[in-house]
């Protein structure tokens, strides 16, 4: 049973490929899957049923899930993202006390929002941004979780030395993705088949709407004086207004919107700009952008947890200047393009594989299974979180379905 925050949109979101990437691995394990969220779904939802799941749609703050869970009383229960932890896992709890609670983080949502607060305050990210009100509420749903996966080894770390969490109580887990072939690697377009720039990101995703403004403002304007033919092309579902009135052709910066197929208006750019300067997880857009053989210019918080000990696939720069000087070589030179194309094909193949981690991971939930009981004496903060003096949520909920009663 998957409880999602929204119905998967792969072709939207780095977050929607990441819950098919996860709905492909339990597929794989001949399991029967129920895909429920109280989300309405947009057009551009996958259909799942395509894939033999079931589909549900669950209500907030209303009993009516606690008999439809009991019905189910499915072996595994996976949250999507800690707001559906909060919402959903006392009753699951209740409801099927044996059943293990996995939370799909997605990425740390409080780093991500201490990251924002110190760019609005132009100050130092430390303790005090990472310590917010958002940490408080996520840790809790890792800690009453039966295992919580993280995305990035950088936020296993975080998490380990910050929040002092049990490493037993965290599983690593990355985008997984297929190898990329020999024969894969030799149809890819080349240096000289390709041309322009390529950003590419969820508009409604605060981070990468943030990039885009330091791009238009302060990046390209440096890249196009010394390359007055090349285009920036953004991409990205759901552009507002806001986002749209940022297209000037005659200054090359040009938004497209939504990409039907990210494949192929990646293969066609030269370079990559992933200009981030907060946010969190590993970003989608760069794997992309290796799988497609893209080199790529990008901050440090876009390369965060991307590349372990390997070379990346381009440059990482902060500084505006340099950061465009970075994307302007990268953009001419040859050599610099092929070398860096060819770093982000050893990353994936050596970082991302799917067959790297699968057989682990499940080996893991398996393990936890059949020691359900032992594992959860060993989260003592984890009962505490689930006494009835620390369950808030669940009580605001209470009070909620009952006020809705009564205006029925």
């Amino acid at each position: 049973m998957i409880i999602g925050f929204v119905w998967p949109e792969p072709k939207s979101s780095a977050a929607g490929s990441r819950m098919m990437q996860l709905i492909d691995v339990f597929k794989s394990y001949n399991y029967q899957i129920t895909f429920a969220s109280p989300c309405a779904k947009s057009d551009n939802a996958f259909d799942l049923s395509s894939l033999g799941i079931i589909q549900e749609n669950i209500l907030l703050n209303d009993s009516s899930f606690d008999e439809f869970i009991k019905t189910l009383n499915p072996e595994i229960v996976m949250f999507d993202r800690f707001m559906m932890e909060e919402q959903f896992g006392w009753r699951v709890q209740e409801q099927c006390p044996k059943a293990l609670r996995i939370l799909d983080t997605e990425d740390l949502h409080c780093l991500r929002k201490g990251r924002e607060m110190a760019l609005k305050d132009q100050a130092l990210f430390d303790k005090s941004y990472l310590f917010n009100d958002i940490s408080k509420r996520e840790l809790a749903s890792i800690y009453r979780s039966d295992l919580s996966i993280i995305i990035s080894e950088e936020e296993i770390e975080i998490l380990k030395n910050q929040f002092k969490v049990s490493e037993h109580l965290m599983y690593y887990l990355p985008f997984l993705t297929d190898v990329v072939s020999m024969d894969t690697k030799r149809k890819l377009p080349k240096f000289k088949e390709r041309e322009h720039f390529i950003t590419i990101g969820n508009f409604l995703h605060a981070p990468n709407y943030d990039a885009i403004l330091f791009l238009k403002e302060e990046i390209w304007p440096l890249i196009r004086k010394k390359l007055p033919q090349a285009e920036i092309h953004v991409y990205g579902a759901y552009a507002s207004e806001k986002t749209l009135q940022l297209n000037n052709k005659n200054e090359g910066f040009i938004i497209k919107g939504f990409a039907e197929d990210v494949n192929s208006v990646m293969q066609n750019a030269k370079v990559c700009l992933a200009p981030l300067r907060f946010g969190a997880g590993l970003k989608g857009k760069l794997i992309d952008a290796m799988l497609n053989g893209t080199p790529c210019v990008m901050t440090t918080i876009a390369a965060e947890g991307m590349f372990g000990n390997f070379e990346p696939n381009g440059f990482i720069e902060d500084d505006a200047q340099k950061f465009a000087d970075k994307a302007i070589e990268l953009y001419t030179d040859k050599i610099f393009w092929n070398g860096k194309q060819k770093n982000g094909f050893n990353i994936m193949n050596a970082r991302y594989d799917k067959q790297l981690f699968i057989s682990d991971f499940m080996f893991k939930l398996n393990s936890i299974l059949n020691n359900l009981q032992v594992h959860r004496l060993d989260n003592f903060t984890g009962q505490m979180l689930q006494h009835q003096t620390a369950q808030s949520t669940k009580y605001m909920s209470k009070w909620i379905e009952e006020k809705n009663k009564k205006l029925d």
